[in-house]
Formats: structure tokens, C-alpha cells, sequence
């Protein structure tokens, strides 16, 4: 049996999204910038696929902007934000250390651009206050930024409460919600959300294109100059088929929520509870405050790179954290963000399912990952130690 269990990193386009794409490769194709039919047509399909983002998200179309993803909408988001603020004379920017790295990086430009950046510490359930975001709100700060839905636990904050603290104290609040778009209820007007940032793959849409929601009044600065798209924010022909997929895979998550959430948890919590039978394992993340399909376990005594190889010969695809960073030997960022030790953070996997998932994979799951940490435990000098008691668990 294949199982693919990374959704969290990307997901299977749905049938809706490549049907609706399909005539804008090769019949519809005009530039939308164009002003005779065939460009006009685009044009249309441009507009009623803004219409429906914004639907989507509760906001008007005209304060949609295409984006080529996530990270281009975190960056322009942040850096506008900061602009904003130094005009102003205020250059402090409130976030947290287990965001995406297309925040945290951001926000290490700005430093070395004299930006005072306070990340605050999340709590070992994976979680941040809304009283703590406003103990840390001072004067000079301009921006607040802070994720929806964390891309590595699966936690999810009180966006509606730390909203309302920036709204009162007149800070923008930014939110990456790349990995709760489509698969929680979000809504920018109720949530008190200046500005959101979403990409098109994480909800069966096509990669490499994503969204920007910026509330009426607030000043965007340009990343890509160039031609007067994007009402003159993103310069660029855009992407009309990857638009279109995108919007229409969107519009069927919205539609179905109800009915995938009601799935993918009931799958969550088969994983959950039997992967927490196996022995010195943990649970990443607050156990109710996360989106429906993603689940985040370490196992002490192992190494998450050979689990995740082991497992693919299994015919499971799954990760041991962000792909943006699955290269990278070092431990997560994000779990030691909530207090896990190196060795016990080197551990982890990460899995991710969507409705396309059915519960037969997930008993598969559940067999084969307590015989693969198994097995690799006996070939471990370190889980010997444990077992020895030359060293201490620190998973009880």
C-alpha cells in the first residue's frame, strides 16, 4: 500500500482545479492586460477568481492580490508593513519563534536593517496569548505577525483574540495562514486581520501561486516592479490557469469544510492514538487546538532522517518538518521553539493527511511506524544507553 501522508507540504490538485484550468491553456490564453477579447476573457476569469478568494475569506475582491505564493505574500505583507511604520518613526515588529522561515527571514532582513524584532516564546503546548502579544505591544511598534496555523505542529492560535488587541492598540496584525486557509473557517473581518497570506498548493490547487489579502487603507509596497497588474502592487503577466485552479480548488475546500473536517480529524485521532501507544513517544502541539490533518510525534533514541526512509520503503511519504528545510540536518526550529531538546527534536515526523486519506491508510500507518522506530531503537547506541540507564529519558 502507497500512502502519501504530506499534506502539510502539498497536496494532489483536485479533478476541479485541472478542469477549470484547462481552457486557459490553450483556448482562453489571452493576456489579461489585452484589451481585445481574447485578453478581455482572461481579464473576466482573473476578476471572478479574486471574487471568489475573497468569498472565501469574508474580504472585498478588491483587496485580493495575486502572488506566486506564500512566501512572496509573507514577504510583501511584512516588508509593507515595516515601510509603513518607519515612516512613522516606529520600527519595532512583535512575531514568534516558530513562524515559517519566510517570516523569520524576513524579519532577520529587517533587523540588519534596524528593525527591533521581539519574537515571543511559545509555550510547550505550541500556543501564544493574546495577553501576551499586548504585554509585548509597545509605542513604536508597527507590525504584528504572527501564524494562523503553525506548518510543522499543526497548532492553532487565537487569531480573533490577538486581532482584536492589535485592532485596539492601532497595530497591523498579519497572519500566515498557508496552512488554515481551506481547512478552518477564516474570516478576515471577524478575526480582525489586516492582513493574511495563502498559497494555492496547500488546498489542492495548482503550486506556485498564492494570495495576498490587504484590508482597504493599507499601503502595499512593491517587491516586483514592472507593468501596472495587480493595480499597479505586482508587476507580472499573471498566472490566469494557475489563478483560476487556484480559486476553484478553494471555493470546493470552503464548500466541503464541514464535511472534511468531520474525516480528517476522525483520521487524526485514529493516528493520534495509536502512535501514543508506542513507547517514550510525544505528541507535538496542544492536543485539541490544531487543524484537523496534521500530527507531530517524537520518538526518543531515533534519528527522524532514517524513520522517514524507512517509512517510504513502507510506501508511506511523510516528513520530519517543514520541506521548505527537510535538507537541513539540524532539528526543527519549531519544536525546539516549544522546549524539546536536540536529541530528542532530531526524532520527529510529521503527518499530514487531507479527505483524499482513508482510514485503511491510516492503519497502515500505525502498523508500520511503531515496527520501523522499533527497529531502528535496536540499532542505536543511544537508545542502549536509555535502556541501560547510563542515560535518563527524557520522553516518560
Amino acid at each position: 500500500m502507497k500512502v502519501y501522508a504530506d499534506n502539510a507540504a502539498t497536496t494532489m490538485m483536485s479533478r476541479t482545479a485541472k478542469e477549470a484550468m484547462m481552457p486557459y491553456f490553450d483556448v482562453l490564453y489571452g493576456n489579461p492586460s489585452s484589451l481585445y477579447s481574447f485578453g478581455q476573457e482572461a481579464k473576466t476569469a482573473l476578476e471572478e477568481a479574486r471574487a471568489k478568494v475573497a468569498k472565501a475569506l469574508n474580504a472585498d475582491p478588491r483587496e485580493i492580490y495575486f502572488t506566486s505564493g506564500g512566501s512572496e505574500a509573507d514577504n510583501q505583507a511584512i516588508l509593507s508593513a515595516a515601510i509603513a511604520g518607519e515612516k512613522k518613526g516606529k520600527k519595532h515588529i512583535i512575531s514568534t519563534a516558530f513562524e515559517h522561515h519566510a517570516v523569520l527571514h524576513t524579519l532577520n532582513k529587517l533587523r540588519k536593517q534596524g528593525y527591533e524584532v521581539t519574537l515571543l516564546d511559545v509555550h510547550e503546548n505550541g500556543v501564544v496569548t493574546a495577553q501576551e502579544v499586548a504585554d509585548a505591544i509597545r509605542e513604536d511598534t508597527c507590525l504584528v505577525t504572527i501564524m494562523f496555523a503553525n506548518n510543522e505542529i499543526g497548532t492553532i492560535q487565537p487569531i480573533a483574540e490577538i486581532g482584536a488587541v492589535c485592532r485596539e492598540k492601532g497595530v497591523l496584525f498579519h497572519t500566515d495562514a498557508v496552512q488554515a486557509v481551506g481547512h478552518v473557517p477564516v474570516d478576515v473581518k471577524a478575526m480582525n486581520v489586516d492582513m493574511l497570506s495563502l498559497s494555492g498548493h496547500k488546498f489542492h490547487g495548482p503550486k506556485g501561486v498564492g494570495a495576498l489579502y490587504v484590508k482597504k487603507g493599507i499601503m502595499l509596497h512593491n517587491l516586483i516592479e514592472g507593468g501596472a497588474q495587480e493595480r499597479g502592487k505586482r508587476a507580472g503577466t499573471e498566472n490566469v490557469p494557475a489563478i483560476v485552479g487556484m480559486a476553484a480548488a478553494l471555493e470546493e475546500s470552503v464548500e466541503n469544510m464541514d464535511k472534511n473536517m468531520a474525516k480528517i480529524t476522525a483520521m487524526r485521532e485514529m493516528l493520534i492514538e495509536g502512535l501514543s501507544k508506542i513507547p517514550h513517544s510525544k505528541l507535538n502541539g496542544d492536543r485539541e487546538k490544531r487543524v484537523p490533518g496534521t500530527v507531530n510525534f517524537c520518538f526518543e533514541g531515533i534519528e527522524g532522517e532514517s524513520l522517514l526512509l524507512l517509512l517510504d520503503d513502507a510506501g508511506i511519504a511523510a516528513s520530519s518538518g517543514s520541506a521548505c528545510t527537510s535538507g537541513s540536518l539540524d532539528p526543527s526550529h519549531v519544536l525546539l521553539a516549544i522546549g524539546l531538546p536536540h536529541e530528542v527534536a532530531h526524532g520527529s515526523l510529521r503527518l499530514s493527511v487531507s479527505e483524499y486519506n482513508t482510514p485503511e491508510e491510516m492503519k497502515h500507518i500505525i502498523k508500520s511506524v511503531p515496527e520501523v522506530v522499533d527497529y531502528l531503537r535496536k540499532l542505536s547506541p543511544v537508545w542502549e544507553d536509555l535502556e541501560k540507564g547510563v542515560k535518563e529519558y527524557v520522553i516518560q
